[in-house]
């Protein structure tokens, strides 16, 4: 049994492939759920096993802050499921944005990426790697023409987020590439928004994908984590992230939270076709909603950016809507207001979670610098989850009167 889902998972459905990774070793007590292998240190049966572990000429376990086989086993589920050449699982998003960045990032070279970021990334690119000399060279990344004119020669990367957070931008993924590999560079995405199950970013040209798998994947928000997806086209990721940034920054995962993820992965298809189809009806019934100025999702045929996202991503659009209410005041009284919804951040839980990034995410931020970033103090961010949309409306219904 073992081997022969090994052998015909290149033929297994997406989902089929997420619950049916076999192990790299059968279990002593054929476990159907990887043990989580609480330890710090391994044993071995001579100097000359330990020296090639130690080493890099085998890829065995020596000490898990570079390699555990809970964590690896979540690797190598991601690894079959993205055709990815090399994965890495870290200890959240930012670690898995870190490490992918400086994988290329050094002194007197350049970042090309867009104002449109998370805060945090927005943070570290703009503050620490900056402090490291490493420049930002920040344009709009949906007009391709002005992408051209940031690139130079001391460019080590384009990096983006596949949409927006909390704008709902997309760009094209398959330019960007072609643009970045005329010069020789990668192209680094953030593909949080949408799982790894519902498109290919290899096949829109993506080098290296960085996910937090803390959200969809984690199966409700129980853990934090991060991935780096490795797709081989740039050998230095495989050698640099392996044998220095595991080793120098520890930022692995630990193996209780791959465990977790692990079994979330299993369930991560049922889970987001309901969280998706939740968001698109929920988001196609707020637009008639007394209160709400706007209504934003790309799976809404009116989006600007719905076309290109359905050629990208397919039909869903992710489980995340952003609506546009009256005032600042107004986002706060309707947080204020919500019973069922929860006041929380984080993505793509079970739970729907709602936030105000202008004075949460981006709360650091001056005022000139949200301007610059279009994060409005209008805005209020839905992560949609897995309760009925009919409830999800009452609630917000009754928190917008």
């Amino acid at each position: 049994m073992f081997l022969r889902q090994h052998e015909n998972k290149k033929k297994m459905k997406r989902q089929t492939i997420a619950i049916n990774t076999p192990f790299e070793r059968r279990d002593t007590y054929g476990s159907l759920n990887i043990p989580v292998y609480h330890t710090a240190a391994y044993e071995f049966d001579n100097a000359q096993a330990m020296t090639d572990a130690f080493t890099g000429k085998v890829l065995e376990p020596d000490y898990s802050r570079v390699m555990n086989p809970t964590v690896t086993h979540l690797e190598n589920k991601v690894k079959a499921l993205t055709g990815a050449s090399n994965v890495f699982a870290l200890n959240s998003g930012m670690a898995a944005i870190s490490n992918a960045l400086l994988v290329f990032a050094e002194q007197g070279r350049n970042i090309v990426t867009s104002n449109h970021l998370f805060g945090n990334t927005v943070a570290l690119i703009n503050t620490t790697l900056a402090r490291l000399g490493v420049e930002a060279h920040t344009t709009d990344l949906t007009d391709l023409d002005k992408v051209r004119e940031a690139v130079d020669d001391k460019t080590c990367s384009i990096y983006l987020e596949i949409i927006t957070n909390p704008q709902m931008e997309v760009a094209d993924l398959r330019r960007l590439s072609d643009i970045a590999h005329e010069h020789g560079i990668p192209l680094i995405a953030d593909t949080t928004m949408i799982p790894f199950t519902q498109f290919s970013a290899k096949e829109l040209g993506v080098d290296v994908e960085v996910v937090s798998s803390t959200k969809y994947i984690s199966g409700g928000g129980t853990s934090l984590g991060g991935l780096v997806i490795d797709y081989g086209t740039f050998p230095v990721v495989n050698e640099r992230i392996r044998f220095e940034l595991l080793f120098n920054l520890g930022c692995y995962m630990t193996p209780h939270a791959a465990y977790m993820q692990s079994l979330g992965l299993e369930t991560l298809d049922a889970r987001y076709r309901v969280q998706s189809a939740n968001a698109i009806e929920l988001a196609r019934r707020l637009k008639n909603v007394k209160g709400i100025r706007a209504v934003n999702h790309i799976a809404l045929p009116d989006n600007k950016y719905h076309e290109l996202a359905r050629q990208q991503f397919g039909d869903t659009g992710g489980a995340m809507i952003t609506i546009e209410l009256d005032s600042e005041d107004a986002c706060y009284s309707f947080i204020n207001n919500l019973r069922l919804i929860h006041r929380a951040t984080n993505l793509f839980d079970n739970k729907s979670l709602a936030i105000h990034p202008y004075s949460t995410i981006f709360g650091n931020f001056s005022k000139e610098k949200k301007k610059e970033m279009d994060v409005l103090p209008t805005t209020i961010r839905l992560s949609v989850g897995l309760e009925h949309v009919d409830d999800l409306t009452e609630d917000i219904t009754q928190a917008l009167r």
